[in-house]
C-alpha cells in the first residue's frame, strides 16, 4: 500500500538533491519518483553519486512536463512549504503529523502524491492552489527552508510511521474511492463556470472566492459519484442561466 505513494519533484535544479531523494525513497520502501520539468539530470553522475543504492529509482523516474500530468491518476495531492502566508497556503496547512493520515488511507485505493517545490524559491501559489492541501515542517523562524531531500526524508518518515502504526492496528481500509486528481480538476473548471454563468464568482474576487469553494470541496475528498453530481449541478446552474434575460450591467448577483 505505501508503495501508491508518489513522490513529485518541480523543476528540480540540482542533480545531487535528485539523487538523495531516490536514496531516501529508497529507505522508506518507495518508488514512484516522477520529475516535473526537471533542470537537473536525474542520470547524471552526481546525481547517481548522491542516490546510494536507489539508482533505479533515477533510472525508472517519469519525466513530465506539467504538474498536472504529474499528478492526473492520483487521489489526493499535497504540497509541502515553508511560506504559509495569504490565503492561497495559510487556508489549509499543517504539520506532517496531522495532514498525513487522511493521506495513508487513500493510498489503500490507489496512488496519491507529495509534491515538493524547486531549491531556489519553492512552489508557486498557483501550484499550491491545486494541492489538497499543505504541508509545513516546523522549523526555526530565523531560517526555515530546508534542503530538498531533508523535507522529503522528513515527510516520508511521517509517512512510514503512520502506515506502520496502521498496519499495527489492522485498521479495516476505507471504502470510500476517492476521485482522482483529473476528474476532480475538470469538474472544479466545469463548476467554476456554473457558478460565473449564474454571477456567483465574479469580479475582481472571483479567484479568491473560487479558491475558498475549491477548498471546501476538496477537504470532503469526493469520490467519482460526488464528482458527477457536482457535475450535475454546474450544468444545472448553466441551464438556469440561458434561461434567465440579459442582465442591464455586468454586476455580479451574489458572492461578493
Amino acid at each position: 500500500m505505501i508503495a501508491n505513494t508518489r513522490v513529485v519533484l518541480v523543476r528540480p535544479h540540482y542533480a545531487g538533491n535528485v539523487g538523495s531523494v531516490a536514496r531516501v525513497m529508497k529507505n522508506f520502501g518507495l518508488n514512484q519518483l516522477t520529475l516535473v520539468s526537471p533542470y537537473a539530470d536525474p542520470l547524471s553522475d552526481e546525481a547517481r553519486r548522491m542516490s546510494t543504492h536507489g539508482e533505479n529509482l533515477l533510472t525508472n523516474a517519469k519525466i513530465v512536463d506539467t504538474f498536472e500530468e504529474a499528478v492526473a491518476d492520483c487521489q489526493l495531492v499535497f504540497a509541502t512549504s515553508a511560506n504559509v502566508e495569504g490565503l492561497y497556503r495559510g487556508s489549509h496547512y499543517g504539520r506532517p503529523d496531522e495532514v498525513l493520515p487522511v493521506f495513508v488511507d487513500s493510498l489503500q485505493t490507489g496512488p496519491s502524491a507529495l509534491v515538493f517545490g524547486p531549491e531556489p524559491h519553492g512552489l508557486a501559489n498557483a501550484e499550491i492552489a491545486q494541492c489538497h492541501g499543505l504541508i509545513r515542517i516546523i522549523t526555526d523562524h530565523e531560517y526555515s527552508s530546508l534542503n530538498l531531500s531533508m523535507a522529503v526524508g522528513i515527510c516520508l518518515y511521517e509517512l512510514r510511521r503512520q502506515f506502520a502504526q496502521r498496519t499495527a492496528n489492522y485498521q479495516t481500509p476505507p471504502s470510500r474511492q476517492i476521485a482522482n486528481y483529473a476528474s476532480q480538476e475538470e469538474m472544479f473548471r466545469h463548476l467554476r463556470h456554473g457558478l460565473e454563468a449564474i454571477h456567483y464568482v465574479w469580479g475582481t474576487k472571483a479567484d479568491l472566492l473560487f479558491h475558498g469553494i475549491r477548498q471546501l470541496i476538496a477537504r470532503s475528498n469526493p469520490t467519482p459519484v460526488e464528482v458527477r453530481m457536482l457535475h450535475g449541478l454546474a450544468r444545472q446552474m448553466e441551464w438556469v442561466a440561458a434561461q434567465l434575460p440579459p442582465k442591464a450591467d455586468d454586476q455580479p448577483s451574489g458572492g461578493e
